[in-house]
This record gives structure tokens, sequence and C-alpha cells, in this order.
């Protein structure tokens, strides 16, 4: 692989914006911040251009092809929240780099017949090869059974374990069998007996307030059934939890779709027919709820000082898993972030360093030596204009650079 050297260009290294101009690529890792080009090196102009670390889509589920359109928009990682590509199914992505790489919950821990069953519309059968091992199924009514399944999902290459916390009232249909406290309670006090990090879907104030009292290090979503109290803000912040608010999917569940980004040209040139038409569609399960509301919310998280991680719950090219794609919708995520209050920079924060950080990732997310170089160049300055960040220039996924 030869060195690259990418020159004139701001730099942002998931942090905050350096004074260096030039940043070296050598052998998939960042040989050099700064200084001068060496010798020898493939030399890329940027110029009017500022590099970022890699995206990292902190929620997704995976689907065919959706590897390969996050990369095609920047998205250099993905952390699936519900699906197959746990370790002994992934080999063939990590070392693929025309596709983003990916990290799994596999399946959440969630009762029989819980969430997510109720999204699937009857006889449904997703399209796609079935991965080689299929993925454990961990249905738990009870603490035993929760705690029995904790180290078998570790065992089969889960890269931290989701807990399902939902009664279906979000989605239409109350009365889901949902988890319970007790449940919830020892199977992350298992998790952590075995140093696995956890999370929850969690859309309900009172379903967050559980996840909380459980000890669960992050929520993966930001509830949309009331306006925040200080009382919950105060308990996020205090449990030290994450929060990847997944402000789009929020919208898309009130019936706001994804057209305004899908008639960006930026986006539009890179989604196929069935995805543009899945990023127009929406959710549309509870229109009743208020995106002003969930700004609010993830306004007084970061005024509290919680860890913001960028995620859009982008899953299928199906319309009714609509408002959302892969890879496009985490720059969506950045705008939304950005109209609930948060500076550019803490949103590029949210999706880069932040990221990696909260989930272990400790050779990507930023720029700097020694680290993977997965690498965003973009036209402008998407710290002061966060829509920049669909400029597209060049993409590198552990240092290889993508094909236009």
């Amino acid at each position: 692989m030869a060195l690259t050297a990418i020159t004139g260009a701001r730099v942002f290294d998931g942090e905050k914006a350096l004074g260096a101009r030039t940043v070296v690529v050598d052998g998939g890792r960042i040989r050099q911040v700064g200084g001068e080009a060496p010798d020898g090196a493939d030399v890329v102009d940027g110029r009017g251009a500022t590099l970022l670390p890699g995206l990292i889509d902190a929620h997704v589920h995976s689907a065919p092809g959706s590897l390969a359109l996050a990369l095609r928009f920047g998205v250099t990682t993905e952390l699936e929240m519900q699906g197959m590509n746990t370790r002994e199914n992934r080999a063939h992505v990590t070392e693929d780099d025309s596709v983003a790489d990916v990290r799994s919950a596999g399946f959440a821990i969630t009762p029989p017949g819980g969430h997510p069953s109720e999204l699937m519309p009857e006889g449904f059968r997703p399209a796609g090869t079935l991965p080689p091992v299929m993925p454990l199924m961990p249905f738990s009514t009870t603490p035993e059974e929760a705690v029995a399944f904790v180290p078998q999902l570790l065992a089969r290459g889960s890269d931290y374990i989701k807990f399902m916390i939902d009664d279906g009232s979000v989605e239409g249909h109350p009365g889901l069998p949902m988890l319970d406290q007790a449940t919830l309670t020892a199977g992350v006090a298992e998790a952590k007996k075995h140093g696995a990090l956890t999370v929850a879907h969690a859309l309900t104030l009172d379903a967050t307030r559980m996840a909380a009292e459980a000890g669960v290090d992050g929520v993966v979503h930001v509830f949309m059934d009331r306006p925040h109290t200080p009382e919950i803000i105060d308990l996020v912040a205090e449990a030290e939890m994450f929060v990847v608010p997944c402000i789009c999917l929020n919208a898309s569940m009130m019936g706001i779709g994804g057209g305004d980004l899908a008639d960006d040209p930026r986006v539009a040139a890179r989604l196929d027919a069935k995805w543009e038409e899945t990023l127009r569609a929406s959710y549309d399960r509870y229109p009743q709820g208020k995106l002003e509301d969930v700004r609010e919310t993830v306004r007084a998280l970061a005024v509290a000082g919680v860890d913001l991680l960028a995620g859009t719950d982008a899953s299928m090219a199906e319309t009714f898993f609509g408002g959302l794609a892969h890879g496009a919708s985490l720059h969506h995520e950045l705008q939304h972030l950005v109209a609930a209050g948060l500076t550019p920079e803490q949103a590029l924060r949210a999706a880069t360093a932040t990221t990696a950080r909260r989930f272990g990732l400790s050779d990507r997310g930023r720029i700097a030596e020694g680290l993977r170089a997965d690498l965003l160049l973009v036209d402008g300055d998407p710290t002061a204009n966060i829509g920049d960040t669909l400029n597209t220039r060049a993409i590198w996924r552990r240092g290889t650079r993508l094909a236009d």
C-alpha cells in the first residue's frame, strides 16, 4: 500500500480542530499528523476541504448491501443493535475495505413475542442469504433466563449485550410482553460480571428510568412519549449513561419521512430506487409525538453533560422501516443534533470520538498517529456548517481509498 499524504486540509481530529494541515497514511494506519509530506508519498490535495475521522453510526440493523452503502457516505463503522454480524459471522467484513466495518449485539434479550416482533408484517421474510451461523435468540421472561443467556451471547460473538424495554405503546401495539425490572437488572448485573457493555432499547420515559435503575451503560434511543423532566435528565446524567437519540427515527415514527434528504442531489446520487423509496417513507406509528419535545430533551441532556452518540436505526430497504437509509441518515442525524442545540463540533464528536470511547473502539474515531486510517475528506467546513459533511471528496477505510 502506497504512502499517502493528505495536505492542505483543515483537520478535525474527532474532538477538536487542529492547526495541522497534513496527515500521512501508511499501511492502513495514520503515521503522521502535521509536519511536511514525506518524499515519495502520493499527495492528495485537501485545500478547501476538511479531513474528519471516518464516521460511526451507533445504531443500525444490517441488510443486504447496507455496509457498502454506509461506506459510500463516509460511515466507516456501523454498530449493529440487533442482527447477524457477530464475530462468528463477520470475518469477510473485517477484511473487505469496500464496506463499512461492523460490531454487533447479536440478538437482544426480550420476552417471546416482545419487541421487535410487532414491526414485522405477517409472513415477511427478509431478502438476502442467511449467515453461516444463525444467531442465538435469547428470549427471556425471568431473571434466571436472562442471566443464563448473557455468557452464551458473549461466547457466540456479541460485542455488547442489548436489552429491549418496550411495551409497544409507541409502535401502536400496547400490551406487548416486556422485560420486568428484576429480569433487566439481573441480566445487566451478569453482563457486568463478564466485563460486557450493556445497551437498552427504550422509547418511553419510564423505560429509560428502568434502564438507568438497572445500571445499563447506554440507551440507544431517546424517549418520545412525553416531554422530559428535570428528574429524568438528572437520573441519566448521574448514572453516567450515554444516549443515542436517533432523532431521525423518532421523526419517522411521527410520520416525518426523509424526503428532504432524498431530494438533496448529494444523497440521491448514491441511493438506488429501493433505498430512495424507503428514505422517502416513514414508520408513521406515533403521529401524536412532537419532534420539538424530542429536540428539547436532547438539548437538556447535552447541557447536563450526558454523552450523546449519533445513530440512525437504519435497517432494511423496506417502506415499513421508512425514513432512514444507511450512511445518508447519519448525516441527517448530525443535522438534527445541531437543530436540537448542539454545536457542529459537538455533533461531529457524537459520530466519531465519543462513540469510539464509549464502545471501547480505541483504534478509531480520531485522527491520531497509530490509529486506523478511517478517514473522510469533505469540501467546506462542517465544524461551521454541519451540512458540509455530505460534500464528499474522498473516503478511506484502513487507508484504502474508496473508488469514486
